[in-house]
């Protein structure tokens, strides 16, 4: 996917901003967060679970694509993103197939594929998900490297109450 110097600093900004507010209001680093990052498999995997109004994109007259392929309507959707990295070298993954599935607690969610994301010259995957109410959500991520004889699955507590 291509993107625009703009948009690439806007979702870049919209980031930034949103880790910030959030640290502001928690008192805690982001970073810290220790349900925010897991290492499995032998990757170490950082989440990230946002509105997607932060990141809705270009506007519908622009000639730039949307992210993955649409724009986020209503304030249910929310984007969620992965950083993946070896766990052993530190390198970043970026030959990866990606899936998530986000559930409730008394419902199982849709599994999604997770699309690389290129900003800044690094490779994220992500994707729009409904969260419809306030819950507890799994985040399930399975990871496939080539190569690999198994997926990596990752699972992340994400808290919308």
């Amino acid at each position: 996917m291509v993107y625009t110097r703009l948009t690439k600093r806007l979702i870049v900004g919209a980031l930034a901003t949103l880790c910030i507010t959030i640290a502001a209001w928690t008192g805690i680093a982001i970073a810290a967060e220790p349900g925010q990052s897991k290492t499995a498999g032998g990757l170490t995997v950082y989440l990230g679970v946002l509105p997607a109004e932060l990141v809705k994109g270009p506007g519908p007259h622009s000639a730039e694509k949307p992210m993955h392929g649409r724009i986020p309507k209503g304030p249910r959707e929310y984007h969620v993103v992965a950083a993946i990295f070896d766990a052993a070298s530190g390198a970043r993954v970026v030959d990866a197939v990606v899936a998530a599935q986000v559930s409730g607690l008394s419902l199982s969610g849709p599994k999604k594929k997770l699309e690389p994301m290129e900003i800044e010259k690094t490779i994220t995957y992500g994707g729009f998900f409904d969260l419809p109410g306030r819950d507890i959500y799994t985040v399930r991520l399975e990871i496939v490297r080539p190569g690999a004889t198994a997926p990596v699955t990752v699972n992340f507590k994400y808290d919308r109450r």
